[in-house]
Parts: C-alpha cells; sequence; structure tokens
C-alpha cells in the first residue's frame, strides 16, 4: 500500500503543472492568478489532506532536492548574459543586508523583544532571510535555542514566506515595476517573453515530436552531467560549504553551457527547467501544516517575522530605487535573500525573465555564505538595545 501512496502522490505532484497550464490556456482567471500562484494554492490544500503523511513527507524532503539542481542548469543553458554584473550585485547585497538589518531591529523593538530568546530568534531570521533554512539550522545550533522556538520560526516562515508571494506574483512585480519605471532594454525582454509565451499556448508540445524527445534526452543529458559535476566537486569542500559550491557551481556551469552552441540550440531547455519548478512550488506549498500554527499563542514572534519580511523589502525597493538598480534586479534579488536560491527561478518564471536568474542566484550564494555570520553580529546587537 506505502509503495500505491508514493506512486499516487508522485503522479499528483508532476501531472497537477499539466493540467493547471492545460486549464491557464482556457479560464483567463486562472491565466491572471499565475500558474504558480495556482498551483501554490493547490499544494497547500493536498498538504492538509490527511492522506499518506508519511510518503508525502518523505517525497518533501527528497524532490525539491533533486528539482532544483536539474531546473537552474536547464534554465540556463538559453539565456543571453551581460559581459559583467560585480557593480550591479554589489549594490544588492547591500542594499540587501541593510533592509534586513534595519528590518528585524525594528521588529525586535517592536515585538521581538517580548519574546523568549528574542535576540537568538532574531539572529536566526537575520541568516534565514540574507541566506536560507540552512543558515537558520546552523545558527539555531550556535545559539542552542529551544527546539520549541525553532519549529515555530519554521511553521511561521511558511505562511509569511507564502503571503510574500501572493503579494509578489499578484500585484508586487507590476507595482514595482511601475515605482522604477523599468528601464525600456529590460521591459524588452520582458514584453518579448510575453510574446513568446502567448504565441506558443504550449511549448510542451514539441517534446511529443520524435526530434522533441531527441532534444529531451540531450538536455537531460547534460543537466545530469552538470549537477554531477557540481556536487561532486562540492562534497569535497569543508562541513558547511557544500550548498554555497554546489549552487555557485551549478549557475557557473549552467552560464558556460550556454555559451556553447549546440547546447544554445536546445530551445525547449528552459521551457522543461520551468516544469520542474511548477513541480517544486507544489511540493514546497504541501509542506505548510495549518494544524501546527499556533499563531495567536505565538503573536509576538510571527509579527517579529512579518516584519522583517515585509519592512526588509519595502526598505530593499527604497534603497535599489535610489542606487538606480531596475525593479526586476531588485525582486530577484529580494526573493533570493527571504527564500534562498531554490526560489529565484520560480520567481524569475513569475516575471517571465529568464536574463535575471544568474542575478538572483549570485547574490543568493552570498547570502549563503555570509548568513551565519551575519546572523551571529545581528544577534549580538540586539542583544544591546
Amino acid at each position: 500500500m506505502s509503495i500505491l501512496n508514493y506512486i499516487i502522490l508522485i503522479a499528483i505532484y508532476f501531472a497537477t503543472p499539466a493540467l493547471v497550464l492545460w486549464l491557464a490556456r482556457r479560464f483567463p482567471v486562472i491565466d491572471k492568478i499565475g500558474v504558480i500562484m495556482a498551483l501554490y494554492a493547490l499544494g497547500m490544500i493536498l498538504g492538509n489532506i490527511p492522506f499518506a503523511t508519511e510518503q508525502m513527507a518523505a517525497l518533501q524532503d527528497f524532490l525539491p532536492n533533486a528539482l532544483i539542481p536539474l531546473a537552474i542548469p536547464m534554465m540556463l543553458f538559453g539565456c543571453n548574459f551581460a559581459k559583467s554584473e560585480a557593480r550591479l550585485q554589489l549594490k544588492l547585497v547591500l542594499s540587501g543586508f541593510i533592509s534586513v538589518a534595519i528590518a528585524v531591529a525594528l521588529g525586535y523593538i517592536l515585538f521581538g523583544h517580548k519574546v523568549s530568546e528574542g535576540a537568538e530568534i532574531g539572529g536566526i531570521i537575520s541568516g534565514m532571510y540574507t541566506g536560507g533554512t540552512l543558515n537558520a539550522a546552523a545558527l539555531q545550533a550556535i545559539f542552542t535555542i529551544k527546539s520549541e522556538s525553532f519549529v515555530l520560526i519554521n511553521s511561521y516562515d511558511i505562511i509569511i514566506s507564502f503571503s510574500y508571494f501572493v503579494f509578489l506574483f499578484t500585484c508586487g512585480i507590476r507595482l514595482f515595476r511601475r515605482m522604477y519605471r523599468q528601464k525600456t532594454e529590460l521591459a524588452a525582454v520582458v514584453s518579448d517573453a510575453e510574446n513568446q509565451n502567448s504565441s506558443h499556448a504550449n511549448p510542451y508540445r514539441v517534446l511529443l515530436t520524435k526530434s522533441g524527445c531527441i532534444q529531451l534526452l540531450k538536455i537531460i543529458g547534460v543537466t545530469l552531467a552538470v549537477a554531477a559535476i557540481s556536487g561532486g566537486v562540492a562534497i569535497l569542500m569543508p562541513q558547511g560549504w557544500f550548498m554555497v559550491v554546489f549552487i555557485l557551481l551549478l549557475t557557473t556551469l549552467g552560464v558556460a553551457c550556454s555559451f556553447i552552441k549546440p547546447i544554445k540550440a536546445l530551445t525547449a531547455s528552459y521551457d522543461i527547467g520551468i516544469y520542474l519548478i511548477y513541480i517544486f512550488s507544489m511540493v514546497i506549498a504541501s509542506m505548510a501544516d495549518f494544524t501546527n500554527l499556533n499563531i495567536v499563542g505565538g503573536l509576538n514572534q510571527f509579527a517579529f517575522m512579518t516584519v522583517a519580511v515585509f519592512v526588509s523589502l519595502a526598505l530593499h525597493a527604497l534603497l535599489c530605487r535610489i542606487m538606480k538598480v531596475d525593479a526586476d534586479a531588485m525582486v530577484i534579488s529580494s526573493v533570493a535573500f527571504i527564500n534562498s536560491p531554490p526560489f529565484v527561478p520560480m520567481a524569475a518564471a513569475a516575471m517571465r525573465n529568464k536574463e535575471i536568474i544568474v542575478t538572483g542566484l549570485s547574490v543568493g550564494v552570498v547570502g549563503y555564505a555570509i548568513g551565519n555570520h551575519f546572523g551571529v553580529l545581528m544577534c549580538w546587537l540586539l542583544g544591546l538595545l
């Protein structure tokens, strides 16, 4: 019976995006909501249905770790890259860390000081919202806070992050583009992507042809090679550096492959990568277990984390506007900080701007590398308030 449950769940995860894409082509309201947001909603519903919880937990642990290393290089193979983005990335990193520092400090003053181990929790979410869950786990070990507090951090983060995505994907991206008066050349990229999507109502149909199947096998082969090389090198690194090196190598090799003409000619690679991101979105959303949320009992901690996320987004948007950074770069870097690099391709898909992926991944890797140090520093500073 357990094997049957695995098969059913895998079928649901892999087939639902195809169903939603089909419905989005026929019902404008679903297309307007967005495929990713629809999958997020369906994933949250699936995660709260009492069905095969043991098998679902196993897949929730395995699938994200398997899908992202495949999706990242696939989405990079067909991209066109600028000669240098160092100056832009420096602006984004400075803005991101300053924004999180101010937002966490404000949240601590308003709510966090009323929470048990508030300074330590502030340090953990500082690392989490500039790096990711790995940084949060490392900081939890450093501060040795109560396990109950760490469980609450992760539980609250699920609903706060979902609210963050709802805002960005429904109106935030459009709002920031208007506020920033998006650069003409970048707007053209987005427009071209939108026109391409509308002119190819079903980009996956080509995979049903003989040439499409051959292209699919080539894409899978190159992608597996990139992932294997990246993982093989990363596993040789000192403890704690695996994810930093792994993401960095996936990005570097994916970019390098984009300059190889036979690989760049694999035009279906981006759409296949997007489909993996759709599955990833649904799996992540299905982790939201609302039965474990105790918002009323931990209202101050919930408010503390909410301020940290949304105030940091607002400050990051303001600082990037002052530094004349474009809206898409600001949004993708915010996602890289708040949700970690694996969510960057998902945000790029929602923005319909594949050229921005490398920017988000590069910034996110810096967050991974510095997040632990930043979290320890913030814990010490908050203890002085």
